[in-house]
C-alpha cells in the first residue's frame, strides 16, 4: 500500500526550482507528443517555441500576450497567498472590457484626450463590481467564492453576447455581433512603431512592481501573508478576515477588468462575442508558477504568452489543431502540482502484516 507522509522540513530550493523542473517535463512530454502525432519533433520544436520569438515583432507580439496575464496573475498570487481563491478573473476580465468598451463607444464621435483615462478607469470599476459578488457572498452568507466567482464568468460571457448581439451591436455591420470599430481617441498608444505592442505592457511592469512592493513592503501585504498561512493568527493579531477577503477580490477583479480594457482598446478595438482566449484561466497557471510572486508572475506571463504564439505558429506551420496550446498548458499546470506534492510530501510504501 502506497501512502503520502507530509516531510518535517520541505525544501525550499526546490520549491523555487520546481517551475524549472515542471517546465523541463513539459517540453520533453511535448516532444514526445508531436513525435506520437507524427511530425518531426525538430521542425515541432522550432515552430513552436523559436519562430514565434524570432523577429522582433514576435518578441513585441510575446508583450501583447503577456500584458493581459501579467495583470490578471498579479492579482491571483496576492489573493491566493491570502487564501482567497478568486476562479472567476475571465469573467471579471469581460466586465472590464464591457465596461470600458461602452464608454469608447458613448464617446464614439468626441476626439479628445480624456476618453481614453475614462476607458481605463470604467473597465477597473466593471472588474471590480463583478469582483464584488463572490466577496459579498462570501463575507457574508460564507458562499463558496471558488463556485461563486467560476459561475459568474459564464454568466459575463453571456451578457457579453447579448449587447453585441443587440444594444452595442454597429448599425452599420451588416448584422455582425460586433460593436463600431473604436476612435482613435480610445485606443491604446503603440510603444513600438510597427508592431501592436502598446502602452498597456507598460502598465503591467508597473503594476508589477507595484504588486511586489505590497506585499513586502507594506503592513496590508504582511496581513495577507499571515492570514494565508495561519488565519488564526491573523485574527488574534487584529487582521480582519473579511476585509481582506473583500481587498483581495477587489484588486483582482480591478486588475482582470484593467485586462480586459488593455485587450478590446488594444489589440482588438472593438467589442465582439470573445475578446479573451481565455486569459484568465490561463493566469491561474501563471500565478502559481509564478509561485505566487509578482516578479515570478513577469516571468511566468512570457511563458504562457509563447505557448499561445506557438500554438498559432504551429497550427499555421505545421496544420497542428490550435488545441495543442492547452495541451501544454494543461501539462505543465500537472507537471508544476506533481512536482509540489512531491515537495511536500514523500511516498511512503505500507506492508501490510499478515495474521
Amino acid at each position: 500500500m502506497i501512502s503520502l507522509q507530509p516531510r518535517a522540513m520541505p525544501s525550499k530550493l526546490m520549491g523555487y526550482l520546481a517551475p524549472l523542473i515542471a517546465l523541463g517535463l513539459t517540453l520533453l512530454s511535448g516532444l514526445v507528443l508531436f513525435a506520437l502525432l507524427g511530425v518531426p519533433v525538430g521542425e515541432a520544436f522550432h515552430a513552436f517555441f523559436i519562430e514565434p520569438i524570432s523577429t522582433p515583432y514576435g518578441l513585441s507580439e510575446l508583450g501583447v500576450k503577456a500584458t493581459p496575464l501579467i495583470l490578471i496573475g498579479v492579482g491571483l498570487s496576492i489573493g491566493f497567498r491570502a487564501q482567497v481563491w478568486n476562479i472567476g478573473a475571465e469573467g471579471q476580465l469581460i466586465l472590464g472590457g464591457i465596461f470600458g468598451g461602452a464608454v469608447a463607444l458613448y464617446f464614439y464621435e468626441v476626439d479628445a484626450w480624456y476618453v481614453l483615462p475614462l476607458m481605463l478607469i470604467a473597465g477597473v470599476i466593471g472588474g471590480m463590481l463583478w469582483a464584488a459578488i463572490p466577496a459579498l457572498l462570501k463575507t457574508h452568507f460564507n458562499a463558496n467564492e471558488i463556485l461563486t466567482s467560476l459561475m459568474l464568468t459564464y454568466v459575463a460571457g453571456l451578457l457579453l453576447s447579448f449587447l453585441v448581439h443587440g444594444a452595442l451591436r454597429d448599425p452599420d455591420g451588416f448584422n455582425f455581433p460586433e460593436s463600431r470599430l473604436f476612435h482613435d481617441a480610445a485606443l491604446l498608444p503603440i510603444v513600438m512603431e510597427g508592431t501592436r505592442l502598446h502602452i498597456g505592457a507598460v502598465v503591467a511592469l508597473f503594476v508589477v512592481v507595484a504588486g511586489w512592493v505590497l506585499l513586502s513592503r507594506t503592513m496590508l501585504g504582511f496581513a495577507l501573508k499571515v492570514n494565508g498561512a495561519a488565519p488564526r493568527a491573523g485574527a488574534y493579531a487584529g487582521f480582519s478576515q473579511k476585509r481582506l477577503i473583500w481587498f483581495s477580490l477587489l484588486l483582482t477583479g480591478g486588475l482582470a477588468g484593467l485586462a480586459g480594457l488593455i485587450e478590446v482598446a488594444g489589440p482588438i478595438g472593438q467589442l465582439q462575442p470573445t475578446i479573451s482566449p481565455g486569459y484568465g484561466f490561463t493566469a491561474i497557471i501563471v500565478a502559481f508558477l509564478g509561485r505566487l510572486h509578482p516578479i515570478g508572475v513577469l516571468f511566468a506571463g512570457l511563458i504562457m504568452a509563447l505557448s499561445y504564439l506557438g500554438g498559432e505558429s504551429a497550427q499555421i506551420t505545421l496544420n497542428l489543431p490550435v488545441a495543442v496550446t492547452g495541451v501544454f498548458q494543461g501539462l505543465l499546470l500537472f507537471f508544476l502540482l506533481a512536482a509540489d506534492v512531491l515537495i511536500n510530501f514523500k511516498i511512503v510504501r505500507k506492508v501490510r502484516r499478515q495474521l
